[in-house]
């Protein structure tokens, strides 16, 4: 058989369908004493481990796991492609332990992970900023009025929306230690620039400029992060070492948020200063902290776990034994990473397959309309804290409770998720939680006690964020998750242009009718959309699962081996509901 027959094969075939139909492991894989396979993670176990009477594993013990390259006959199946840019560094004969493996991924943590997460917190300090500007009379100082402030946000996303299909042409082409930083350093710059804003066409033009580089900047760190872990952090990561990673991720998102209210309770306290306002200042400052950490991040994210070595960085951040253990650990997990180089770029016939996918069809929908109704009340609750007399700097600390609260129900919700093993029923939490506190603002009267509307306004906004929930591999292969979860990004966006329309100005102060409309959409998540999701996966398994019960075990054989199905297309797949 050629190489490129065996390329051509191994595409199609998939490790947990070929480990569970019967094809036999070669004997040697008991004589190397291999590890037992890596048991999924949950971060309810990770949480209360310490408390765990299991004993901690021997650090001399070999953690190297069984995989299909313990199989001559199937190795060649799965053999990376030859202009995979770890190629050199993969030996399917090492072993190491989990001593090493312990110290490699902490190493990995730090150098890796820690510098993504401050980079993802430094694009969420400018994105929130509108915000705070919005409690230092951003507003009147521009004679601008709140239905100008919901146009603005509808150009920010669509034209995030049309950045979203060229980006991840670009961003998978160039690489995203490239693509990040410069999309960053562009992102700060024209954050800067709104420091001379001058009214309600400059307004639109900045928003319209941001809307389109912070998704080119989000694409690899947002949209990219959850997606293409497979693009960065799965080059370093194994499946089931990434959950608590992006758990942390998301978690440094909300940080981000809480050290930025604070900062702008220091810095809105400019205003006089050169004759100038607050919000002017905070637009400057924020801006050179991101471009700060741009610049930086152009020397602390290598292309690779064998590419650290660069002119300012002569010994990498890895020894030679160090970068054998991370390629192949990765690739024994998931031997489809070796199908991609990592300068490999997304075609147009790929983008047209995602969108085709009907199959996720119905999860697209639950990513535009699952975060409406609770996108007005934050979008407005710095406007609507001041207009009921709190004052600039206690407008800002007063955003934190909700931020931490929701940092709480966040975690917790993903526990039950675990724990039942279920994703539709329990991501309806969000909206759930949403509805009672919709209806309270509803009921309330014309002039409400301040700390009565600041009680339910921060409560409705600690809903337990379910978006991570919903991030599931219904796509199937690696590559097309990619591109899938890239087109579920833009319906999730695709909810900001919706929602900024649904506060207008005729009518506030209560924004009853709008607070109505809330309602109803939540009510119809709630009642028809999650549940004919489920539905429609359960009936689509069943489909499935009859196809493939009928088939003897050399039919299954002869199916994985010959199949061009792709992905969700697969007879052995199935979906996660």
């Amino acid at each position: 058989m050629s190489s490129s027959d065996a390329n051509s094969i191994r595409k199609h075939v998939d490790l947990d369908a070929v480990l569970s139909s019967e094809i036999v492991v070669s004997e040697e894989l008991l004589k190397d004493n291999l590890a037992e396979e890596e048991a999924p993670f949950k971060l309810s176990s990770w949480l209360f481990s310490r408390w765990s009477r299991k004993p901690r594993l021997d650090e001399d013990i070999t953690a190297t796991r069984r995989s299909v390259y313990d199989n001559p006959e199937m190795a060649q199946l799965y053999w990376p492609k030859q202009d995979y840019e770890n190629l050199h560094r993969f030996d399917p004969s090492a072993r190491w332990t989990y001593g090493e493996e312990r110290s490699l991924v902490s190493n990995i943590d730090w150098k890796i992970m820690a510098w993504a997460a401050l980079s993802f917190s430094a694009l969420n300090l400018d994105r929130n900023n509108l915000s705070q500007a919005n409690t230092d009379n951003f507003l009147p100082d521009l004679n601008l009025t709140t239905d100008d402030f919901n146009w603005g946000n509808s150009i920010f996303r669509l034209a995030f929306l049309c950045a979203e299909l060229p980006s991840q042409l670009v961003s998978k082409r160039l690489g995203p230690d490239r693509w990040i930083p410069a999309q960053m350093i562009l992102w700060s710059i024209v954050t800067l620039c709104q420091f001379w804003l001058t009214g309600r066409t400059t307004f639109f033009l900045t928003r319209a400029l941001l809307g389109y580089i912070v998704f080119l900047a989000q694409n690899a760190l947002l949209a990219r992060f959850i997606p293409d872990l497979i693009l960065y952090l799965s080059y370093f990561y194994t499946k089931n070492e990434l959950p608590l990673r992006l758990a942390l991720f998301w978690m440094s998102s909300n940080l981000c948020s809480i050290v930025s209210s604070f900062i702008a309770f220091g810095v809105l306290r400019m205003r006089g200063v050169l004759g100038r306002a607050g919000w002017r200042w905070l637009f400057l400052v924020e801006g050179l902290i991101t471009f700060s950490i741009g610049v930086a991040t152009f020397f602390r994210m290598p292309p690779s776990p064998t590419q650290s070595r660069t002119w300012f960085r002569p010994n990498g951040w890895f020894t030679k034994r160090e970068e054998i253990i991370m390629v192949t650990r990765i690739l024994r997990d998931d031997p489809t990473k070796g199908d991609m180089h990592n300068r490999e770029g997304l075609t147009l016939k790929r983008l047209w397959t995602a969108i085709c996918d009907y199959d996720l069809w119905p999860l697209y929908l639950l990513g535009l309309m699952f975060g409406i109704p609770g996108a007005p009340p934050a979008t407005y609750l710095t406007l609507s804290l001041r207009n009921l007399g709190f004052n600039t700097f206690t407008t800002n600390l007063l955003t934190i409770p909700s931020t931490v609260a929701g940092m709480i129900t966040m975690f917790a919700i993903t526990m039950v998720s675990e724990v039942l093993n279920e994703r539709t029923f329990v991501a309806m939490n969000e909206d759930l939680w949403t509805l009672p506190f919709l209806v309270a603002l509803y009921c309330l009267p014309e002039n409400p006690n301040q700390w009565i509307y600041f009680g339910l306004a921060s409560g409705l906004l600690s809903y337990p964020y379910t978006h991570p929930i919903q991030c599931s591999r219904n796509a199937g292969a690696v590559a097309s998750r990619t591109v899938n979860a890239s087109m579920y990004n833009m319906f999730v966006q695709a909810t900001s242009v919706i929602s900024a329309q649904i506060y207008r100005a005729d009518d506030a102060p209560r924004y009853r009718r709008g607070n109505l409309t809330l309602i109803i959409i939540c009510c119809f998540n709630l009642v028809i959309l999650y549940p004919s999701t489920k539905a429609y996966y359960i009936w689509r398994n069943r489909q499935r699962d009859r196809r493939w019960n009928a088939m003897s075990v050399e039919a299954r054989k002869e199916y994985l081996a010959t199949t061009t199905d792709v992905g969700n297309r697969r007879l052995d797949f199935r979906f996660a509901h």
